[in-house]
């Protein structure tokens, strides 16, 4: 592994927390470190309703209605600068309560399936990201996981 490469950790494991944060709406721990790319890359952050912490912490003006989902759902908007506009002296203001939407974001997935990110400072921290395979069960699941990249690249309906 390279100096500039960050353990990204065993797939399968990776893989195994990555569905179960997803299935059951709780965070990913991610070792973020002091990277903010996804902070700092003009997201629109969608907020649910029943994510009252969170909301609680974000100034309403802040907020808009969700283009098509359901009354109650909104979407926090970033800064002229693309920056979220939680995010002060380099850290997010609201971690303890950041919306569902920053808890399960997690770049490595762009690592895992070999592909870039639509945003460069995301594409460039992803690309320092290394997994380990130690064992059969990682190698078929990094495999299965590049793969099915591949399928939807080369599928008809990709629209680019």
């Amino acid at each position: 592994m390279s100096e500039a490469s960050r353990q990204a950790g065993g797939f399968s494991d990776w893989l195994r927390q990555t569905r179960l944060a997803h299935q059951t709406d709780t965070a990913v721990d991610v070792p973020c470190g002091d990277c903010v790319a996804c902070c700092t890359s003009s997201y629109f952050i969608h907020i649910r309703p029943d994510e009252t912490g969170t909301l609680s912490r974000v100034p309403a003006e802040l907020l808009v209605a969700a283009p098509g989902l359901p009354r109650g759902h909104v979407v926090l908007g970033y800064d002229q600068r693309g920056r979220c506009p939680m995010l002060e002296e380099g850290r997010c203001s609201i971690y303890e309560d950041r919306p569902l939407t920053c808890r399960t974001y997690d770049c490595r997935v762009f690592a895992a399936a070999g592909i870039e990110a639509d945003r460069p400072a995301i594409t460039t921290r992803a690309r320092t990201w290394a997994f380990e395979y130690p064992t059969d069960d990682d190698r078929r699941a990094g495999a299965a996981v590049r793969s099915a990249r591949r399928r939807a690249d080369s599928s008809p309906l990709n629209i680019r």
